[in-house]
């Protein structure tokens, strides 16, 4: 990923387009009932990533919604890579992920138990298409859909042990923020930035422009946004217009 990037969340659950607070889905919000139009048009307004995350999958442990993330990869094709993940636990839902047509793979759950699973991925697929999901909650990174009650790891030897498996892109959510808009943990963030284990993708609580250019600030190489998009607190356009105008100046 050269630069820094915004990645529009796209999170699917029964088709549709929709919000958790915190992965809970009793607190769920559904944005819109198309979700290919809804990548159509964050691809018009210039983001050239989509965070895809299948919450059918994540919830019951293996991939549910393919064909609709395949129908969102052929409808942006050529203009906007797609990144998907939710449910990935074998190297076939992997390899049935990465058979949609997109370009990366974020795997959490699997991988956490077993750093010889993220390895065997990176030596089939290659690093570009294999990221990492971190979702930490009280210093621990956690799988299985952020069950309550599910074990944890570590966040910094959950980090370490994923990027000796080869993976050097980690998508790294603040589960306590995710969904509130209540701004990003620039702390853990930055924490997990100065161990140079990899590139950061931060997620969980970005409400604004000014919360995506601290991420950048903090060394993230990306943001993912989601609900302030759907309720029209920023817009893809002004995020990427606001990311280049700040690279050209540096």
């Amino acid at each position: 990923m050269a630069g820094f990037e915004v990645l529009p969340a796209i999170d699917l659950e029964g088709g549709r387009v929709v919000r958790l607070v915190q992965g809970d889905f009793e607190r769920e919000t559904v944005y819109d009932d198309d979700p290919v139009r809804v990548a159509r048009a964050f691809a018009d307004e210039g983001a050239t990533w989509l965070h895809v995350v299948d919450l059918d999958g994540a919830r019951q442990g293996e991939p549910q919604q393919l064909q609709l993330v395949a129908e969102i990869v052929a409808e942006v094709h050529g203009r906007v890579r797609v990144e998907v993940g939710g449910g990935l636990r074998t190297a076939s839902s992997v390899a049935g992920a990465l058979g949609t047509g997109a370009s990366r793979v974020v795997v959490g759950t699997a991988a956490l138990r077993d750093p010889g699973f993220a390895l065997d991925l990176v030596t089939r697929f290659g690093p570009a298409r294999v990221a990492g999901s971190l979702d930490i909650r009280d210093g621990l990174a956690l799988g299985e859909g952020w069950r309550q009650g599910a074990p944890g790891v570590l966040a910094v030897d959950a980090l370490e042990r994923l990027s000796a498996s080869g993976i050097d892109t980690f998508a790294v959510t603040s589960i306590s923020r995710d969904g509130l808009m209540g701004g990003p943990d620039v702390d853990l963030l930055r924490a997990l930035v100065r161990l140079g284990r990899g590139r950061i993708i931060a997620s969980g609580g970005i409400a604004s422009l000014e919360d995506v250019l601290a991420v950048q600030a903090a060394g993230c190489s990306g943001a993912i946004v989601g609900r302030a998009l759907y309720e029209g607190r920023v817009t893809v356009r002004e995020l990427v217009a606001a990311i280049d105008g700040r690279d050209a100046l540096e």
